[in-house]
């Protein structure tokens, strides 16, 4: 575990695992690095490079006006300096997709390849509403076991998961403490989040189409409410040789370690 200083004075925690080619994964927006254990054993042959974006996880809060794609996007550049790295390729679940979306636009020529795991350069509006039902604000539940009871009922698209792989996850998005279960990230988090869907949506496209020249990977969940598969087909079209999967009874998001999840990630490697 190591921390560096991001330009604004934030510290930011990583963590950096292994040898070889060097792949920095972008987690989701309320989540952190520790959203890829379920797949890091499978990927043992490379450097793994896990960022806790500003607010999230083990990282420094900050202003809430500073939780956006573009400045996440240039913490990250930051930290590929900080290590000392030329290029990189970038594995970016939901939010962390849209950012490594942004860096393929202004730091193109410092990635190898990016794959990205249910997003795509639209959400879903069902996807959103959902988000903001729970953004920011902590489960009425007191422990762990609590909440496992009902969530398979809150998470949505999903089938056949063990129970032992629920309570994984939820021990990683929430702590427990003596007034209840506590989110692991900034609940002014929501504040950003309100703030840009009050805004017009942008129009992200620009940003897929700056992959280009890129080895590109899109994980999907068959039941995403995130990544629609009208959107899916467009991103196909404008990148034919793009490497896709389509993970069978998963919602947002995929765990990553689905077969189908690891045979693209693992195709998307040999083209770096």
């Amino acid at each position: 575990m190591a921390s560096f200083t991001t330009s604004d004075g934030l510290a930011l925690h990583f963590t950096d695992e292994g040898q070889g080619l060097p792949v920095l994964c972008l987690a989701g927006l309320t989540r952190d690095g520790r959203d890829f254990d379920f797949v890091a054993p499978h990927l043992s042959d490379i450097r793994l490079i896990r960022l806790d974006a500003r607010g999230r996880g083990r990282s420094a809060r900050a202003d809430p006006s500073t939780y956006t794609p573009a400045i996440e996007a240039r913490d990250a550049l930051e930290l590929i300096d900080h290590l000392g790295l030329d290029r990189v390729a970038l594995l970016g679940t939901s939010r962390g997709g849209i950012v490594a979306m942004v860096l393929a636009a202004t730091a193109h020529d410092r990635l190898l390849g990016v794959a990205l795991n249910d997003v795509g350069p639209e959400v879903d509006p069902r996807g959103l509403d959902a988000i903001l039902t729970y953004i920011g604000r902590n489960p009425a539940h007191k422990t762990h076991s609590d909440l496992l009871m009902v969530w398979p009922d809150i998470i949505r698209g999903f089938a056949n998961v063990p129970e032992s792989r629920f309570r994984a996850e939820i021990a990683r998005l929430f702590d427990e403490a003596p007034e209840g279960l506590r989110i692991t990230y900034d609940p002014r988090l929501r504040d950003a989040v309100l703030s840009a869907a009050a805004q017009p949506s942008p129009d992200l496209w620009p940003l897929f189409d700056a992959l280009a020249g890129l080895p590109l990977a899109v994980i999907r969940g068959a039941n995403s409410d995130i990544l629609a598969p009208q959107t899916l087909a467009e991103m196909r079209r404008r990148r034919p040789d793009m490497i896709v999967a389509e993970v069978p009874d998963r919602g947002h998001i995929p765990y990553l370690d689905e077969a189908e999840s690891l045979a693209a990630l693992r195709q998307w490697m040999k083209r770096l």
